[in-house]
C-alpha cells in the first residue's frame, strides 16, 4: 500500500513532461501515444472487471469524465490486451509489459499500477491499523516516532507535524476501506483529496512524501500492538 502511494504520489507531484517524448525513439514514442490513458478513466474502471459488462457501461464513463467514448473504449481494450498476453507470465510484470507491447518503463508501470492485485490477508492488516487512529494514546506514540525520525529531514517539518493526525487518519481510513470492491474505485480520489491535496497546499516536496510514508509504516511497525 505504501509503495503504491508512494508512486502514484509521484505521478501527482512530480508528472511527466511531455516534452519528453521527442526524446523517445520513434516505435516508442508512437505505442506510448496508442497506450495513453487518462486518470480520469482509470478512476472509474478501477477494481471493474475487464468484462463485455463493463465496456458497455462506458457511455457512462465518457459522460462522466468528458472523454470520448471512442477514446474510452481504445483505453480499455487496450488494458483488456496487456493483461490477456502477461497475466500468466513469469517475472517482474513492468518488464514483461515493456518487453510484449514496446512500451517504456513509466508507461508500463502506469499501466501496471490498473491490476490492482489486492489479496484479503494482506486487506486485513491493513484494516487492523484502523487502531492507530481510534486509540488516542496510540496516535499519539505514532506521531511521536514519526516527528523523532523526520525532525531536521523534512523542508515541511512543522507542517506535517501539525497536519499529522488528519494525514495519517486519511491513509489508515482509505486502506480500511480497501475490503469493498466499490471504494475501491474511489482510492485514486481518495487519496487526492485526503493526502496528495493537503501535501500540494503546504509545498511538500517529492521527498518529502516519500520519507513521510516511509517513517509512517517504519514506525507502525514500533509500536507495541504491532510487534
Amino acid at each position: 500500500m505504501v509503495s503504491y502511494c508512494k508512486n502514484y504520489c509521484a505521478k501527482i507531484l512530480n508528472p511527466f513532461s511531455p516534452s519528453l517524448a521527442p526524446s523517445l525513439p520513434p516505435s516508442l514514442a508512437l505505442a506510448g501515444r496508442y497506450y495513453a490513458f487518462d486518470e480520469a478513466f482509470v478512476r472509474e474502471v478501477l477494481g471493474k472487471k475487464l468484462s463485455k459488462g463493463t465496456k458497455k457501461d462506458l457511455d457512462d464513463v465518457s459522460a462522466k469524465t468528458g472523454i470520448t467514448l471512442k477514446s474510452c473504449r481504445r483505453q480499455f481494450d487496450n488494458f483488456k490486451r496487456v493483461f490477456k498476453v502477461v497475466e500468466e507470465m513469469k517475472g517482474p510484470l513492468v518488464e514483461n509489459i515493456h518487453q510484449n507491447f514496446l512500451l517504456s518503463d513509466r508507461l508500463a508501470s502506469m499501466v501496471e499500477d490498473m491490476d490492482v492485485d489486492l489479496d484479503k490477508e494482506f486487506l486485513q492488516d491493513l484494516k487492523d491499523l484502523k487502531v492507530l487512529i481510534t486509540d488516542k494514546d496510540m496516535m499519539d506514540q505514532h506521531k511521536s516516532l514519526v516527528c523523532t525520525a523526520l525532525r531536521g529531514k523534512l523542508q515541511v517539518f512543522s507542517e506535517m507535524e501539525g497536519s499529522f493526525k488528519n494525514l495519517s487518519r486519511g491513509l489508515v481510513n482509505i486502506a480500511g476501506k480497501l475490503m469493498n470492491n466499490k471504494d475501491v474505485r474511489d482510492l485514486f480520489i481518495d487519496l487526492v483529496e485526503k493526502f496528495i491535496e493537503p501535501c500540494k497546499s503546504d509545498k511538500w516536496s517529492l521527498n518529502d512524501v516519500r520519507l513521510f510514508l516511509t517513517q509512517h509504516t517504519n514506525s507502525v511497525r514500533a509500536l507495541d500492538a504491532f510487534k
